[in-house]
């Protein structure tokens, strides 16, 4: 340590700084303690009291050159002690870097004094006393270390734990960075300590989640995020961070704690083995799943316009809510629009607004589903279906991000994410003139496409507890699981409604079952019955030769073995179980 951060930094607050404070400031630096900085400030500007001075000769001490300061004009802010002199400076004294320790010694002030000058100064006199007396015991009798080593041990001790903690107040003025956040950000404490963490961290250390990036106080308590952090280097980590509000002894918030830890590599770690199985709320650890997740993430620090492309039922609405959430405006509205459920008339109204008297039954001034959205994410469902009249006027606003309410001429300009999604081949339909080409382009700079169910069917055991247990939860129901034969079915069969499907299957067959096991006789007879039997899969017999052969292709990895079988994860355990492999 070098012999700069040795020496312990003290600071006199005053609400006026013009004349406690200043005699505190030359009877302590007068002490010549060369292991003590010494600053005085006040929470406003007056001039150096005249009397002050002049008690302040007659001890010695000249204090006649010394200037009237605020906080904001000392060159240091990190303190080790700060002591507040009146009544004023204690409950206005605003949460500073390195939160230091805070003494309140409230002395009277004597500026109030009024009289004869020879009583104004007897009174000045008692408080440059006073004053004495009390650097007395804190110099002489230990105080003034023992504070300072209460606090430096509070600050060892968080600088050794391996959570990264971050604190600034209601302004985002940060105040508190512990030596874990330095490594796991790469940014230097000193660097980052009494800065507004926007102006630190390109597009803010919550990635763009920040609850204080809008007018006026956020209400919340705690919360928890999975967030992606860019750190100095420019490169990107993944984090678990806790945000909680903190708290006066009123009850009056006065600041936000952070504490964040780096969980990168178990992420990585999870997906290189396929452990992942959910991410943002979406269900599965397929492949081709990953893949998307990962996209993602990698849009997670940017906005460009993303095209959602899937059957129907494959939660398309999912995966824009997940890259919303995920990304820079995650902390701004999300606005779904069902294009396909307007008729066209309506659109026009609901995606730009209408000013009154605009057609029968506008009644007053609307804003528009656009308007809603600006700052944030508008989701447009069903893009496919929007007719040709409306996609000019998409691409207008998706060119230069202005429009005009049905009915008025005054231009209004947003700021939105469009993320559309469609069951359609739209690259196809641009190509016949069935969907307008330039738009095409505009929409899908990124474009996203979900398998289908039958393309992912190792997540359908997955997607089956998942869409079980929050069912069971809802009912009120306890204990109710899903057979093996059951589930083989539902392994086999090809779901053209996808997800929703499936959801529909599941909910039926909890009507039916009263018992604590979901069996074939349960699901939907239309699909399981005889006079309707679904396309199955030709089930591989299995041998404890072909079974061993898997497991070791696929490193003991019981989903990727049961996948290069072609039979059901329930069906391989089920088989483990009959024939256990020695070890």
């Amino acid at each position: 340590m070098n012999a700069s951060k040795d020496r312990i930094k003290l600071l006199f607050l005053c609400a006026a700084n013009s004349c406690r404070s200043q005699m505190a400031e030359g009877l302590a630096k007068a002490r010549m303690d060369k292991g003590v900085e010494i600053y005085s400030a006040g929470t406003k500007m007056k001039r150096v009291h005249p009397t002050a001075i002049e008690v302040m000769r007659e001890a010695g001490i000249d204090i006649s050159q010394y200037k009237s300061k605020t906080l904001d004009s000392l060159p240091v802010l990190d303190f080790d002690l700060v002591i507040t002199l009146c009544d004023q400076a204690a409950e206005s004294c605003p949460i500073l870097p390195g939160n230091p320790e805070l003494v309140h010694w409230n002395l009277p002030d004597p500026d109030r004094k009024k009289g004869d000058k020879e009583s104004v100064h007897a009174v000045f006199r008692e408080s440059r006393d006073n004053i004495r007396r009390l650097l007395d015991d804190l110099f002489e009798r230990g105080y003034l270390k023992a504070l300072v080593h209460a606090k430096r041990d509070a600050q060892l001790i968080l600088d050794n734990i391996a959570e990264g903690i971050i604190a600034h107040d209601l302004k985002r003025r940060v105040f508190y960075f512990n030596k874990a956040a330095e490594e796991i950000t790469g940014y230097k404490r000193e660097a980052v300590i009494n800065r507004d963490c926007h102006d630190v961290f390109p597009g803010g250390l919550c990635s763009g989640k920040c609850d204080f990036s809008g007018e006026g106080i956020p209400c919340f308590e705690s919360t928890t995020r999975s967030l992606d952090v860019a750190t100095r280097n420019g490169e990107k980590r993944r984090v678990e961070m806790m945000i909680r509000t903190m708290k006066n002894d009123s009850g009056d918030m006065t600041g936000v704690l952070a504490s964040f830890r780096d969980t990168t590599r178990e992420y990585e770690l999870a997906r290189s083995v396929e452990k992942m199985q959910q991410f943002s709320g979406i269900i599965g650890c397929d492949k081709k799943m990953l893949e998307i997740y990962d996209l993602i993430r990698d849009l997670s620090d940017s906005s460009p316009p993303v095209l959602i492309q899937g059957e129907s039922g494959t939660g398309k609405e999912l995966i824009a809510a997940a890259v919303h959430n995920e990304g820079p405006r995650g902390n701004r509205l999300f606005v779904p629009v069902n294009c396909g459920a307007l008729p066209e008339g309506l659109l026009e109204s609901e995606l730009f607004g209408h000013v009154r008297g605009a057609f029968t039954g506008a009644i007053r001034d609307k804003k528009g589903r656009f308007e809603l959205a600006d700052g944030g994410t508008i989701f447009l469902d069903e893009i496919g279906d929007l007719p040709p009249s409306m996609q000019v006027k998409l691409l207008r606003v998706l060119q230069d991000g202005t429009f005009e309410r049905v009915g008025s001429e005054k231009t209004t300009r947003v700021d939105v994410r469009v993320i559309s999604a469609t069951n359609r081949d739209l690259a196809k339909e641009s190509l016949e003139g069935k969907f307008r080409e330039d738009l095409y382009y505009r929409l899908s700079v990124v474009p996203i496409r979900i398998p289908p169910l039958r393309e992912r069917r190792n997540d359908i055991p997955l997607l089956v507890d998942h869409v079980l247990g929050r069912f069971v939860e809802e009912m009120g129901r306890k204990g109710v699981t899903m057979s093996d034969a059951a589930l083989d079915f539902m392994m086999s069969y090809d779901w053209p409604g996808n997800i929703r499907e499936l959801q529909n299957w599941i909910q039926f067959a909890l009507v039916k079952c009263r018992s604590g096991e979901i069996g074939l006789e349960h699901l939907p007879p239309d699909h399981v019955g005889i006079a309707a039997p679904p396309r199955r899969r030709r089930q591989r017999k299995l041998s404890v030769s072909l079974v061993r052969g898997a497991l070791k292709a696929a490193n003991g990895n019981k989903v990727n073995a049961a996948r290069e079988l072609g039979v059901s994860r329930a069906t391989l355990y089920r088989f483990l179980d009959e024939h256990p492999l020695p070890e």
